[in-house]
């Protein structure tokens, strides 16, 4: 672009548009996701669907395969990933919170644990996790949660919420405001005291923490990676997330995670059932 010309006119914002090509930053995807780096041990570039770091108070939505796995990646120790999961056949599925806690006896999600649908069946299980924990208990921030908080929460100003991110998501998608649900939010542990108060573990934690799951339907994830909405520090404190997802095998019979309790069974068994069409 000339030292005349500039962004004001269609020439000018066409050639610095153009000049842009093949400029990389930390917070985009990787495209083709087949290109990314630093996958996970034997996991190959090939199979890889899915490849994208998401910035502080940024957001993605994907559709992954059944037999797909995600890898979610703290990259910096201050990420918070509000996620919603639908059916990607019939989005009318989705994700509950209150039935994945009370159909597994456990609030506290980590390696093992499923993430239930509200009719019974598993959308994606919990395979490998090495960080200090989740939140199945406070949901998502929102305009005015982050307003009385930061000042402000709107969408396109410096403190996003999360639930107004996800309408963006959602939109992408044919859905809407209604759509949201209850969510859960990785990497940031939040326990119920003896007196049942919340207690919140906000970190920040240690970088590079990972959580990983596999899709036993075909889903719609969709991520927000905006401050959790019971973080009580006044700054807007949160760091980039990273999406990882490869191809793989559909769950086995004999897979442990399937065969853990006779409620996970069930739930495994409807899937199965809903496939069998």
């Amino acid at each position: 672009m000339s030292a005349s010309s500039t962004t004001a006119d269609p020439a000018g914002a066409r050639a610095h548009a153009r000049a842009m090509a093949g400029t990389r930053v930390e917070a985009m995807p990787t495209i083709p996701a087949t290109a990314a780096t630093g996958l996970p041990a034997g996991v190959a570039g090939d199979d890889v669907v899915w490849d994208e770091t998401i910035a502080a108070g940024g957001y993605a939505a994907r559709v992954l395969k059944r037999g797909t796995r995600l890898q979610l990646t703290d990259v910096q120790g201050d990420a918070t990933a509000a996620m919603l999961v639908f059916n990607a056949e019939r989005p009318v599925e989705r994700l509950n919170v209150a039935d994945t806690v009370k159909v597994q006896w456990n609030a506290y999600l980590g390696t093992g644990r499923l993430l239930l649908s509200d009719m019974g069946r598993v959308l994606m299980s919990v395979i490998e996790d090495d960080t200090k924990g989740h939140d199945a208990f406070c949901g998502a921030s929102n305009q005015a949660s982050n307003a009385r908080k930061y000042g402000d929460g709107f969408n396109h100003g410096a403190h996003p919420n999360a639930r107004d991110r996800f309408v963006i998501a959602l939109a992408k998608y044919g859905m809407n405001r209604r759509d949201i649900h209850p969510c859960v939010t990785w990497f940031k542990p939040v326990a119920i005291a003896a007196d049942g108060a919340i207690e919140l573990d906000h970190g920040p934690h240690a970088p590079g923490q990972q959580v990983t799951l596999r899709a036993e339907m075909d889903v719609i994830v969709v991520l927000a990676n905006c401050p959790h909405v019971r973080d009580p520090r006044h700054a807007y404190s949160v760091t980039s997330l990273r999406a990882t997802a490869w191809s793989g095998d559909v769950t086995p019979a004999d897979d442990p995670i399937r065969l853990a309790t006779p409620e996970g069974l069930r739930a495994f068994e409807n899937v199965e059932d809903y496939y069998r069409r």
